[in-house]
């Protein structure tokens, strides 16, 4: 399952855009997953400063 962001918690600081590996993440306010290109990796989820990157279940 691809990643998850938690909108509400999400601050946008973009840790997760720079450590995805297949570029699937995308910042404006809040980070986006596309769910096409995620590699389903997790990278995002441990770099998250305030745990708003979850894998869907």
């Amino acid at each position: 399952m691809p990643a998850k962001i938690d909108e509400d918690a999400c601050t946008g600081c973009g840790a997760c855009s720079e450590v995805c590996p297949v570029d699937a993440i995308s910042v404006d306010d809040v980070a986006k997953v596309d769910p096409e290109v995620c590699s389903e990796c997790g990278t995002c989820v441990d770099e998250c400063p305030v745990e708003a990157i979850s894998m869907e279940e």
